[in-house]
């Protein structure tokens, strides 16, 4: 047996810039492998109190850490053209060569209603991202081939000009759905899944039908390359880790779509309805260690290479510093 790659989930949403860096750091000295981070313009609750920009958080990262730097996910839609995206994308592989991969979603009104452009229903977003995946896709291309590149589509278009810092090959390019419609429409186009806040029951049917796609689209490579961010409360107490979720994290309570609601403060008041046990089968809170190694292998047995962990609690520190010697080691795959 291998020891898998598991990684750190770091929350814009509630670190300021400076301690995402120094905790990233802080983690793969104690046995995480690579970063992950959101796109976010606002946070989802007042509580959690920032909003870094991404791809600057991760350009400093990259500077004090080694290894993988995925950024997900990322609307390519309303905030950003998608140009800006692939520039964005191929300057930051352009600095960490092999290090950083990037997931793209549909988008959440919180973030993206900001522009103040028509917020459209779920399956206009999807076709949007899927045009933009195109756009992005001809941009690699255009870096590598050293030849412009243009579009004219639906939503989007995109002048003759190609990438003029390019890395020698483009980030790997990851779609991040909860439905197996766009699962299986990921399989024909991108390199893998960004799986997040799914319930374990159903990640199955996700992966199987990416591979559907990519059957059907004739691609011929390897498995896909799925990242999975775990979103979990630990403290030294139960009644702690509750109290960390229900404050920090209260999202992961809510069994609805959140992604049409705009303001930080309209979830807050809607987060007050949470209770203890809205957070079951959806996240785990404990102060059980083996517990969350149990958690955190049950996703590893489903083949997945890439894992990130996201503490929703304020107590970073203690976090890593406890699994990195007291979980990590004891997983396998």
């Amino acid at each position: 047996m291998t020891s898998p790659t598991i990684g750190f989930a770091t929350a814009l949403e509630q670190l300021t810039p400076a301690e995402a860096v120094r905790l990233a750091a802080l983690a793969e000295q104690h046995g995480f492998s690579g970063t992950l981070a959101g796109d976010t313009a606002q946070p989802f609750t007042p509580t959690q109190g920032q909003a870094g920009f991404v791809y600057g958080v991760m350009s400093a990262l990259g500077a004090q850490t080694a290894g993988e730097l995925g950024v997900g996910a990322l609307a390519p839609t309303f905030r950003w053209h998608p140009a800006l995206v692939a520039q964005a994308s191929a300057t930051l592989a352009s600095l960490y060569p092999g290090r950083h991969w990037l997931a793209l979603g549909s988008g959440e009104a919180i973030s993206e209603h900001i522009v103040g452009t028509y917020w459209p229903e779920p399956a206009e977003r999807i076709n949007r991202m899927f045009e933009a995946v195109t756009i992005i896709k001809k941009l690699f291309a255009s870096g590598v081939a050293g030849r412009d590149v243009k579009h004219e589509g639906r939503w989007y278009q995109l002048e003759s000009t190609r990438l003029w810092t390019s890395p020698e090959s483009p980030p790997p390019l990851l779609i991040a759905t909860a439905g197996p419609v766009t699962a299986r429409r990921a399989g024909q186009v991108a390199d893998g899944l960004l799986i997040d806040s799914v319930p374990i029951d159903k990640i199955a049917t996700l992966l199987q039908r990416f591979d559907d796609g990519a059957r059907e689209a004739g691609r011929r490579r390897e498995a896909g390359q799925h990242a999975l961010r775990v979103h979990v409360s630990w403290a030294p107490t139960d009644d702690e880790a509750m109290a960390n979720a229900l404050a920090e994290w209260p999202q992961a309570g809510m069994r609805f779509a959140k992604s049409d609601i705009r303001s930080p403060y309209d979830l807050e008041q809607i987060a007050k309805l949470v209770r203890p046990d809205d957070f079951d089968e959806r996240m785990l809170i404990s102060s059980d260690l083996d517990a969350h190694r149990a958690n955190i292998q049950r996703y590893l047995d489903l083949g997945f290479s890439r894992i990130y962990l996201h503490n929703v609690g304020r107590n970073q520190d203690a976090f890593i510093e406890l699994f990195g010697r007291e979980v990590l080691p004891r997983l396998t795959r």
